[in-house]
């Protein structure tokens, strides 16, 4: 369900907003990060004052506001299956000794505490993101437990947000439940440092990107091994890691290629100078919403080989192409293809570029999110 704008909604009020559910900001981690780090800040800019919530052990900013955004920094228990919600909790705790306006918690696993707020009449919208069970990582149990949230998230928060139509579409036909949607966002400025692009002894356009955590479900070990089959002098540069996989990641880094090359999680503006001195972008995840790292692909104007999943087609369409998963030497052929054909990547990346700035820019997503919010408030009063 996506909200158009009413006369009511231009008539902006200052609001007192807090996001949590993620490791906090200045974003050092993944995509939830730079959502919270890109939304709030934009927040703060329009005049709400803002509250980000972080974990005493991934953020070491110093500092007790960051660009004007407030920070709540609360210890965790650094384990696989109890961190995020462990945070949580104690967040929707410290919660109650604040007078919130709007509360938005990042990842579906947290519905089970995000009830306790509105029992002081706050707010609560939940964004879920994808479809965790699917993921390899969990056991049975952590399986479970998603689900089980997914279903919590029907009716323990005032408003679910989804980012993707197919997330939006799950959950009504699963649970008849309505979300609203909110996609992610991606920034559209180059960067012309090449700083880290000495680091890893990279040329500008001389390499194929790929960004995600390395885990089974976003296929890193199928896009080693088609690259290793493809004829070109171009590097393939790996982007990320995970904390709880060491052996997964050991048998995907002993690959004997050098043109390969792992660059650990790389930030900032790092990251932003990868993204934009790219050839070309791949993205092998198969799990999930909008994933944050495609989009920021497009938006520096890189071409995009994507996973063919109903997310990716939903936010390429037509300026990007498509590989099948389980289909022989699909991902190889499709990436040979574009490596011989320098032209025609360049000319996609142009029609990534404008699908961006149509659909997918920050500013667009603020104003979506501050507009939710004025919404959410005014149903609460």
């Amino acid at each position: 369900m996506s909200y158009q704008k009413t006369e009511a909604d231009k008539k902006t009020i200052r609001m007192k907003i807090a996001i949590m559910g993620i490791r906090g900001i200045p974003a050092n981690y993944g995509g939830f990060e730079t959502f919270a780090e890109e939304l709030s800040t934009r927040l703060v800019q329009r005049g709400h004052e803002v509250t980000v919530y972080g974990r005493s052990n991934n953020i070491k900013f110093e500092g007790k506001t960051y660009r004007g955004v407030r920070l709540a920094i609360l210890p965790t228990i650094r384990h696989k299956y109890f961190d995020t919600v462990a945070h949580t909790f104690l967040c929707v705790l410290h919660s109650l000794t604040q007078k919130y306006d709007a509360i938005l918690i990042c990842n579906s696993a947290n519905a089970v505490f995000s009830w306790i707020p509105r029992l002081k009449g706050m707010p609560v919208a939940l964004n879920v993101d994808g479809l965790e069970w699917k993921r390899q990582k969990w056991n049975m149990l952590g399986k479970a437990f998603y689900r089980l949230s997914e279903w919590l998230a029907t009716f323990c928060v005032n408003e679910v947000v989804t980012d993707a139509r197919e997330i939006e579409r799950y959950y009504w036909e699963r649970f008849h439940k309505r979300s609203t949607y909110i996609p992610y966002g991606a920034p559209m400025e180059r960067v012309e440092t090449q700083e880290v692009l000495r680091q890893f002894n990279l040329q500008p356009k001389q390499y194929v990107l790929y960004v995600s955590r390395f885990e089974p479900e976003n296929n890193p070990h199928r896009v080693v091994k088609a690259f290793e089959e493809v004829k070109t002098d171009l590097k393939l540069v790996m982007v990320g890691d995970a904390p709880y996989n060491g052996r997964f990641i050991q048998e995907l880094k002993s690959t004997k290629d050098p043109r390969i090359i792992f660059t650990g999680y790389v930030f900032g503006r790092g990251y932003r100078e990868l993204q934009s001195n790219a050839f070309l972008y791949i993205q092998g995840t198969e799990v999930g919403g909008t994933h944050p790292a495609l989009l920021e692909g497009m938006g520096h104007g890189n071409c995009v080989l994507a996973n063919d999943v109903p997310e990716h087609r939903e936010v390429l369409g037509d300026a990007g192409f498509f590989f099948v998963l389980g289909h022989n030497g699909d991902l190889r052929d499709k990436l040979q293809n574009l490596v011989d054909n320098p032209k025609l990547v360049e000319r996609t990346g142009q029609k990534a570029l404008a699908r961006i700035r149509d659909h997918y820019t920050w500013d667009h997503i603020t104003e979506s999110y501050e507009r939710f919010f004025m919404r959410m408030v005014r149903r609460q009063n």
